[in-house]
């Protein structure tokens, strides 16, 4: 019979995508209003190959002065991660809040290093409660399927 235990490993983490526009520079440099910041977060999965999954974390961040753009990041940080022999009830709580938990410190790191380096001061962003994302996001599914909130969240991003 063959080994059923279940396995949980990350086999790498890595930064994907990074981004970083300052479109009006260098006059809206000289602006002194307090800018606006707007941060957006994104999360996907995919299935890599049998037992293996690439899990991204995306984190959008617009500030603005006034109606222009001050600078604009986004990055995107993934995993791939081999998850074998578990129940596939618990499956897309693994992918959906355990995975994201594990990358999102990586990707908080990288948004304030880019501002940093871009001149401007960090943006620290929060820390994420992936799990009440991921029971609000159940809810909307059962609720716009009639109940059947179930399967892996996919996304091609």
């Amino acid at each position: 019979m063959a080994d059923e235990t279940p396995v949980f490993q990350i086999q790498r983490m890595y930064l994907k995508d990074l981004s970083l526009e300052q479109p009006n520079s260098p006059q809206i440099l000289l602006e002194q209003a307090q800018p606006q910041v707007d941060i957006n977060l994104g999360m996907a999965a995919d299935t890599v190959a049998d037992g293996i999954f690439e899990v991204t974390v995306t984190a959008t961040v617009t500030t603005k002065v006034k109606d222009k753009v001050l600078f604009l990041v986004e990055a995107k940080q993934a995993g791939i991660f081999e998850i074998r022999h578990v129940p596939q009830e618990q499956m897309q709580g693994i992918i959906s809040i355990v995975c994201p938990q594990m990358i999102y410190p990586y990707l908080r790191a990288i948004v304030s290093d880019v501002c940093t380096r871009a001149g401007f001061p960090p943006i620290l962003l929060t820390e994420v409660n992936f799990q009440a994302m991921f029971e609000a996001q159940q809810q909307q599914q059962a609720a716009a399927q009639g109940g059947n909130g179930s399967g892996i969240i996919t996304s091609a991003n």
